[in-house]
């Protein structure tokens, strides 16, 4: 059974999709580092998609060293790399961006918008929690 959870949005990328809910897995902690990764036929077969489209997504995971292969166990998430702080601050600064462009185009102002991303950071952070009870 795949452990995280995707809802396909229709005119998105499913891969994308895909990747995105897997990172997102990674990130609050519902996979941890060392757990086996579900195969490329259990993860179309669970979230109903095309093999060839998981196979790309878990390639790409691969690549991005998100999981990695190991003789004898399969796929599993791997250790996340330490980001150096000069890289984190550009990479994060994409996303910022386009997160503010997205927020101003919807009409919402700077409060609101660092409300949502703080109930968004502790949804996250509510995720281990929830799968240890």
């Amino acid at each position: 059974m795949t452990l995280f959870r995707l809802n396909i949005e229709p005119g998105h990328s499913i891969f994308d999709q895909v990747v995105f809910a897997a990172i997102k897995a990674f990130v609050s902690g519902e996979f941890q580092a060392g757990q086996a990764f579900p195969s490329v036929r259990a993860l179309a077969a669970d979230l109903k998609i095309h093999p060839n489209t998981a196979h790309r997504a878990v390639q790409f995971l691969i690549q991005e060293r998100w999981l990695e292969v190991r003789p004898g166990l399969g796929t599993v998430v791997a250790e996340r790399p330490g980001v150096r702080a000069s890289e984190r601050k550009r990479l994060l600064k994409q996303e910022v961006e386009q997160i503010v462009v997205e927020a101003k185009r919807l009409g919402v102002g700077l409060p609101e918008l660092i409300e949502a991303v703080a109930a968004e950071w502790r949804a996250l952070d509510r995720i281990p929690e929830a799968k240890r009870k």
